[in-house]
């Protein structure tokens, strides 16, 4: 992996950059809210073995990347910082985008905004639709709700990794996080649809950080013609860490490249 930098909205990205000298097509992740782009290691290994070259930034105020912990105020201004990303690889490779959670909302809203650009979408428990996270808005004071390390996964490694990394947001919630968050829902919710860009939606039964009846409610506005869904039984909320990993990341490349025919 190589660390570079590019110029946010709000400051220096850390960027990391998995190259691919014999690459057919270019793999963009977006991390979700309160960690960072370092716990994809695995995720960008099965990618580049795919023929992937890949890469992605820390969003503002997470990892490496500067800004105020885990702070959002605008999503459509962490678009343009993953474009920014995306355009520093001058590549004329097909583009597949790829955002897990929070960054499933923010890559869904990138596809709005350029869809012309990308040759297929993954949608990772996204937060989409009615997501239940946004509750605590109707209350004055937003409680302390850090997110429970157990529900990201079946493998208790995984929590005891999460629970334990410096680079990962162990605090509360900002209402402006929040706040932003719901006005991006509302944005996509009103957007257009997809289209045809293959888009495939992954998803746990068993995520209760992001419930697949939150999320289903939002995919039913933008889905387009080309729109596949998998969901996997008793899997929690981090699909690529979960204990059918490889199952996951399996179907991630059959349908990558399906959809590039390559």
């Amino acid at each position: 992996m190589i660390e570079s930098n590019v110029t946010g909205h709000a400051g220096e990205l850390a960027v990391h950059t998995w190259p691919n000298l014999e690459a057919t097509w270019l793999a963009v992740l977006v991390h979700g809210y309160g960690e960072h782009l370092g716990r994809y290691e695995h995720v960008a290994a099965a990618l580049h073995d795919a023929g992937a070259l890949v890469v992605g930034g820390d969003l503002v105020g997470h990892g490496g990347s500067e800004g105020e912990r885990a702070l959002i105020t605008d999503v459509d201004a962490l678009v343009a910082d993953v474009h920014a990303v995306t355009r520093s690889i001058a590549t004329p490779l097909p583009t597949v985008l790829i955002g897990h959670s929070v960054g499933g909302l923010v890559a869904s809203r990138y596809a709005q905004a350029h869809g012309e650009e990308l040759a297929a979408l993954v949608l990772s428990a996204p937060v989409l639709g009615a997501w239940q996270g946004l509750d605590p808005l109707a209350d004055k004071e937003v409680p302390d709700a850090p997110l429970d390390p157990s529900s990201l996964s079946r493998d208790e490694d995984v929590a005891t990794a999460y629970a334990a990394d410096p680079l990962v947001y162990h605090g509360n919630w900002h209402r402006e996080t929040l706040e932003s968050l719901e006005r991006a829902l509302d944005a996509v919710a009103s957007g257009e649809p997809l289209g045809d860009l293959p888009t495939l939606w992954l998803h746990g039964d068993d995520d209760r950080v992001v419930p697949i009846a939150d999320t289903r409610a939002g995919t039913d506005r933008i889905r387009g013609t080309a729109f596949t869904e998998r969901v996997y039984p008793g899997a929690r909320h981090e699909v690529f860490n979960e204990t059918n990993r490889d199952e996951v990341l399996a179907d991630v490349v059959a349908f990558v490249r399906a959809a590039l025919k390559l």
